[in-house]
């Protein structure tokens, strides 16, 4: 197989489509078309789907076409061709998990995901590969930018299929950088919520730190896509859910923007700090002040905090994760990777103790984090040490990403980096529960970074 693919990767928004239902100048029957059409020419190269139906997403479309030259769509995705990352239970797919325990698994009902889609009228096409159990266990696909490397995980299909204009938006969840690693290495957008913004049910994601948000083609279809779902199933349960309007947010001009390095600033490749530093040259041009810790020392206290985000999260992932793995454990060892019993043997090792002082070491850094927004609007950094690497055995360091998952914050990267011709993300960190606020920064940001 060669790494290059033989045709550039091209999104396929669709909210700026679907301005021409309505007037029947367009349908979502010829969108979906077109993403069939890009079904039969990637996915025998990356692998982005576990199962589709194309029968069925015709179906949909039809259905959704009459609704929209009737003036009567569900929602603002009605018609959205979407994958949904299979580590959502879906009643009319299987539902792999990534995992051989779970071949030819059929809930009998759909997650509230899934259902959320289904409500607002969005067309599921199929499943999209994920990693064993949403972790670190690669499953196969391949990045469309260069089929030799990661497409990034664990919502590797989601991030693939998006990026090679499949399907307009996906389903992904993150707990460590599930959501904002792989779509930065795609050239996608990708959209985490605050903690406990989507409701999660029928997810085997289900730890303390864990979102379902969205990937998509543009940063207004993730907006709309998310915000359709939340209005329908709202947040996780003791969560009001992600509000705001059902259109995306209008761009607002941030005064003030923060730099968080994190731990991975010593390993940021030579290529992906010009990337970063061209952004925030930008920015400066602008007028926008960036904060440093040098000088902010609010700034200087997340970036303590952080330090060690990802030893803390794996940490409480592991004694959250001591059921259901201890079950599959129990039933069948050998069907489980290596990484699943190396995370099985740290829960088995920690104590009630352990958990609850790693708990206690992530809320210091949540108000910390928080008291940081008297400072600044948003912060910023990149998805990762650089791009996409090559092989398809590891899905890429998580450093940049798992601050914004620890902290519990809102999250949006923009494909607006390149390096290495390849692309790079760069990340806007916002505060708990400013969601909206957040799209409207980094919708004035892409635009400052397209100029």
């Amino acid at each position: 197989m060669d790494s290059i693919p033989s045709a550039t990767p091209r999104r396929r928004p669709f909210l700026s489509r679907s301005k021409g239902f309505s007037a029947s100048a367009d349908t979502p029957r010829a969108f979906l078309e077109e993403c069939l059409e890009e079904l039969e020419r990637w996915e025998p190269r990356i692998g982005a789907f576990t199962v589709v139906d194309v029968e069925g997403a015709r179906r949909q479309a039809d259905a959704a076409t009459i609704r929209w030259r009737d003036n009567r769509p569900l929602s603002r995705i009605d018609g959205m061709p979407v994958g949904v990352k299979d580590i959502l239970e879906t009643d009319d797919m299987v539902t792999g998990m990534g995992s051989p325990l779970y071949d030819g698994y059929q809930p009998r009902f759909s997650g509230a995901g899934a259902w959320a889609l289904r409500a607002s009228g969005a067309v599921i096409l199929g499943k999209t590969v994920t990693t064993e159990f949403a972790g670190s266990e690669p499953s196969g696909t391949r990045n469309p930018w260069d089929l030799s490397r990661t497409p990034g995980g664990s919502s590797s299909g989601s991030a693939a299929a998006v990026a090679a204009g499949i399907v307009a938006g996906a389903l992904g969840t993150q707990v460590v950088g599930s959501i904002i690693r792989p779509a930065g290495f795609c050239g996608t957008y990708g959209f985490k919520p605050t903690v406990g913004g989507l409701n999660r049910g029928g997810s085997l994601d289900m730890l303390s730190q864990s979102c379902t948000g969205t990937i998509a083609a543009s940063l207004e279809d993730a907006w709309v896509l998310a915000r359709a779902m939340a209005e329908r199933v709202g947040g996780d349960p003791g969560y009001a859910g992600l509000g705001g309007p059902l259109s995306p947010p209008d761009a607002q001009r941030p005064s003030r923007l923060a730099l968080l390095r994190t731990a991975g600033w010593s390993i940021l490749e030579p290529s992906a700090r010009q990337a970063l530093e061209a952004a925030l040259d930008r920015l400066r041009a602008a007028n926008i002040d960036i904060l440093e810790p040098e000088t902010c020392p609010e700034l200087a206290a997340v970036e303590a905090a952080t330090a060690e985000a990802r030893d803390i999260t794996l940490g409480i992932n592991a004694w959250e994760w001591r059921w259901p793995i201890g079950a599959f454990l129990d039933r069948d060892p050998e069907g489980l990777s290596a990484s699943v019993h190396e995370r099985a043997e740290l829960g088995r090792k920690m104590t009630r103790d352990d958990y609850a002082t790693l708990l206690a070491r992530r809320s210091a850094a949540r108000a910390d984090y928080a008291a940081l927004a008297a400072r600044c609007d948003a912060v910023v950094s990149v998805t990762a040490p650089g791009v996409a690497p090559v092989g398809l055995g590891s899905t890429g360091n998580p450093i940049f990403v798992v601050p914004g998952s620890m902290l519990g914050v809102p999250v949006v990267t923009l494909p607006v980096l390149q390096a290495e011709e390849l692309p790079l993300g760069l990340q806007i960190l916002g505060f708990v529960d400013q969601d909206p606020t957040l799209f409207a920064y980094a919708s004035w940001i892409e635009g400052r970074c397209k100029e």
